[in-house]
């Protein structure tokens, strides 16, 4: 791997960007931990373990907690090759400039059709979550009108934070870094040390979980609990134009939230496992305790204790939520740059006092309202509603993957000043072969004796927006408004930034091969 923090091969960011086509439009006042903050409270290990604990142990019981490393390793993988990818085109938007450069524009549009419907619907399922933390916080019951009301209010603060600007938005990301950091592990710390009611050996104990059927499929079933918690750190790579030096921290960042967050996510979730008395346990088991968080906390840290700690907890949810309708407002811009959605002139304004997308944020902020509204209808769809969100992103991220390998086999060699060296295409290979087994994971029918509806809507819910974005894409033809913006040019590129370095006086023994 190339030494990310080498001098070797620097070019100027403005120049980089112009030859991928583009010039300047956004202020670059983001450095390396204001990125890793970014990424991290969007991938939130403490919104994570909060959100799935209860549903996580009531099907595959504490060995459920095993899904976060293995989870965490695949995407370690996934991670790698976005490094290498984002290194060559720190492009705002990220999955959308990635797939069309590393494939065309028709590829690229309809993974960003699945990916910016997947993020919408994160956002939500994040409010919502949130929303019942904030009803404990003030004392409230949390009906569906109180969390409707909650939910929306986390939307329109996160909202207003990202008006205000970027450097705003690292300032409260830093904020939310911190929180996540109290919030999950030294609690987790505190509470594996201090408060422990059950032995180590309970991660291997199912207590009962998939009852006589065997344990293998109801482990299967409990995957959610790793896979919700590990996206995210594509975030980094979304902001790319507001990052000074993208091409060799954005790389670092994401590999930083991975594994930061990773820690974190098992920390925490040990803790509260460890902490659970007997008989709450049980109830978690039996899906009779569906909020158990805030029970454990008080029993923990007694009643101020519970309320300090409520807070750190609200504090980590508006940041994922802002983080989110950041990547996605970036990926909606980036999107309408290249004239590919209605209204692309709209959607593509950047303020120039702020110099952030405001128009896109909008819809970023609008959308998750309007399906806040549903949730409150049929409030058992949250849960339908989070898992495809999971699967919307898993898909998106190995189209990526996916279109890295096939251009690494055309011969690519990716040129980032950031890159895995002849071990990149081994990580490409293992890092498709983990994505297609987490997506499988995501399309099992969910347990139970449902409706055949109520057991495979994650599956039809992608298939009803694949399908909706591949017959617009076909009868409107978006893609041809953006005919003059390079597609499938990896290689292109790669010898062409090679070519900028020697300009610049970079031996040809320095060079990133």
């Amino acid at each position: 791997m190339t030494a990310p923090g080498a001098p070797v091969g620097r070019t100027d960011d403005d120049a980089q960007l112009a030859a991928l086509g583009y010039s300047r439009e956004f202020d670059r006042s983001m450095g390396l931990w204001a990125n890793t903050a970014l990424g991290f409270t969007y991938l939130s290990p403490l919104v994570g373990v909060y959100s799935l604990f209860a549903y996580s142990l009531s099907i595959g019981g504490p060995p459920a907690i095993w899904w976060i490393v293995i989870v965490g390793v695949g995407q370690l993988l996934v991670a790698l090759v976005f490094g290498e990818v984002v290194s060559q085109y720190p492009l705002a938007g990220g999955i959308y400039p990635w797939t069309r450069r590393l494939w065309n524009r028709r590829y690229a549009w309809i993974v960003s059709w699945v990916y910016i419907w997947a993020i919408i619907v994160t956002v939500t399922a994040v409010a919502q979550f949130g929303g019942g933390f904030v009803a404990a916080l003030f004392g409230m019951a949390a009906t569906p009108g109180v969390l409707l009301a909650t939910a929306v209010a986390l939307l329109v603060i996160a909202f207003l934070v990202n008006y205000s600007g970027t450097r705003t938005l690292a300032r409260i990301a830093k904020i939310g870094l911190a929180a996540e950091l109290v919030g999950v592990v030294a609690l987790g710390l505190y509470l594996l040390l201090f408060r422990r009611e059950q032995p180590f050996s309970v991660f291997f104990d199912t207590l009962g979980a998939g009852g006589g059927e065997g344990y293998v499929g109801t482990f299967l079933a409990a995957a959610l609990s790793g896979l919700f918690l590990f996206y995210g750190f594509e975030a980094c790579g979304d902001v790319a134009e507001e990052v000074a030096d993208p091409a060799r921290r954005i790389p670092r960042a994401m590999v930083l939230t991975i594994v930061v967050g990773g820690v974190s996510g098992f920390l925490s979730y040990a803790g509260y496992v460890l902490a659970a008395p007997d008989a709450q346990l049980q109830a978690i088991m039996a899906g009779e305790d569906v909020d158990p968080i805030p029970t454990i906390l008080e029993s923990a840290l007694g009643t101020v204790g519970s309320k300090v700690f409520l807070v750190v907890t609200v504090v980590a949810f508006v940041s994922c939520v802002l983080s989110l309708q950041a990547a996605g407002s970036r990926l909606l811009y980036a999107f309408a740059r290249d004239r590919m959605l209605p209204a692309s002139g709209w959607l593509s304004h950047v303020s120039i006092r702020q110099s952030v997308p405001t128009n896109a944020l909008l819809v970023v902020c609008a959308v998750p309202v309007l399906i806040c509204l549903f949730v409150f209808w049929r409030p058992d769809s949250l849960a339908r509603v989070t898992a495809f969100a999971v699967l919307g992103i898993y898909v998106a991220f190995q189209a990526v993957v996916l279109a890295a390998l096939r251009q690494r086999l055309r011969g690519w060699r990716p040129a980032g000043v950031w890159n895995l060296g002849p071990a990149g295409l081994v990580v490409n290979v293992l890092a498709l072969a983990y994505g297609v087994f987490a997506i499988v994971l995501l399309l099992r029918p969910a347990p139970g004796t449902g409706t055949f509806l109520d057991r495979w809507i994650v599956a039809i819910g992608l298939a009803v927006v694949a399908g909706t974005g591949l017959l617009y894409l076909v009868a409107a033809r978006p893609d041809r408004h953006s005919a003059h913006v390079p597609e499938g040019d990896a290689r292109e590129v790669a010898a062409q930034l090679q070519q900028i370095r020697r300009d610049a006086g970079v031996p040809v023994s320095e060079e990133i091969r």
